[in-house]
């Protein structure tokens, strides 16, 4: 995984607010070229030892519901690059017409998505896309693309990496369906008040990149989803353990 040279950034990347993100992350070749070799490895090994799994989410969506067993939405990756993303169909068919963004007790979801969704075993078909280079482990996730579009010149710093299966954001707001819930516009909801301080989290973790950040990532994720909580200001709590170490 290499950065392009700034010039060839899509223009509306080529600004101030980007360039300090850029500049970081430019003196971090060695980790980046580590990231993309541990994403194909790690990915295909997974692979073949999910194809067991793989097959019987296949047949139990295909049983419960009409549709594919994909859901290929469309989404943005690095440098504003659109990619259909691969995850298991956990709503009913052309569910996605209405907001792309979730609640607890959705009525889209099937019964089988439901315990999809409980286990976190929707996004493993994203190992496919990492396989491809389109995402990687650790990345701020992928958006729709109307919500891209809804981003601050310095969010867009947020492309100069591939999305991700995980990332700082997404463990410390686990609970989004549950903010997004009773929302009369979850859109809005989202758009103004959801998104932006996810953002914050994705930009601070470029700042804190490193290969080892992201294998600390991963780590995290696993003990998320066992039910341990993080807290939301990763910048605050982060000057709050300096503060702590440092009394005597």
């Amino acid at each position: 995984m290499r950065l392009v040279k700034w010039e060839k950034l899509p223009c509306e990347m080529q600004t101030e607010e980007v360039k300090k993100y850029y500049d970081i992350l430019k003196k971090k070749k060695f980790g980046l070229f580590f990231k993309r070799m541990f994403d194909i490895f790690v990915s295909f090994v997974m692979l073949l030892i999910l194809s067991p799994i793989f097959l019987i989410l296949a047949i139990a969506i295909k049983v419960d519901s009409r549709g594919p067993v994909f859901y290929r939405q469309l989404r943005v990756t690095q440098y504003g690059k659109r990619f259909r993303i691969f995850k298991f169909r956990t709503m009913v068919q052309n569910a996605d017409k209405g907001s792309q963004v979730t609640v607890n007790n959705d009525s889209r979801i099937t019964r089988v998505g439901k315990l999809i969704r409980k286990c976190r075993l929707d996004e493993i078909s994203q190992l496919i896309d990492v396989l491809r280079g389109t995402m990687t482990f650790v990345g701020t996730r992928p958006e729709a693309v109307k919500y891209v579009e809804h981003y601050t010149p310095e969010m867009m710093a947020t492309l100069l990496l591939p999305a991700g299966i995980t990332s700082e954001a997404s463990i410390r707001y686990k609970d989004e369906d549950t903010l997004l819930d009773g929302a009369e516009d979850t859109d809005k909801v989202y758009i103004e008040q959801v998104l932006p301080e996810k953002m914050k989290i994705n930009l601070w973790s470029i700042k804190k990149f490193n290969f080892w950040f992201d294998i600390g990532t991963m780590f995290r994720t696993v003990f998320a989803v066992l039910g341990k909580n993080y807290p939301k200001d990763v910048e605050k709590n982060e000057k709050s353990a300096k503060e702590g170490v440092k009394k005597p």
